[in-house]
């Protein structure tokens, strides 16, 4: 969501593109080790999850200043639960994974 509705909220094209382009980029060169099939730059767990709670926190921001407060509040329900399913994954990941 992030690399879609983060671009959006600049409401410029000089600006979109290059934040789209670090959206795409940063959680696919940083991947923690036995977390991807394809790891670029090694990244310990809790500095990878980290950077995928920032993506979250620009898909739910984003949302709620470019779309209509419903289509906000979908977003901030789809993010949400995308933390509670992906929980097990989170405790792996803080537990220090690819260090």
């Amino acid at each position: 969501m992030a690399w879609v509705t983060g671009p959006w909220a600049y409401q410029s094209v000089l600006l979109a593109v290059p934040s789209a382009v670090i959206l795409i980029a940063l959680p696919a060169i940083f991947s923690t080790v036995g977390d991807k099939r394809q790891v670029v730059i090694g990244t310990p767990g809790p500095l990878r999850l980290f950077l995928e709670f920032g993506l979250y926190g620009v898909a739910v921001a984003s949302a709620w200043l470019v779309w209509p407060v419903w289509i906000g509040a979908i977003a901030t329900l789809i993010a949400i639960s995308s933390l509670i399913t992906g929980s097990p994954r989170a405790k792996w990941l803080l537990e220090g994974s690819g260090d």
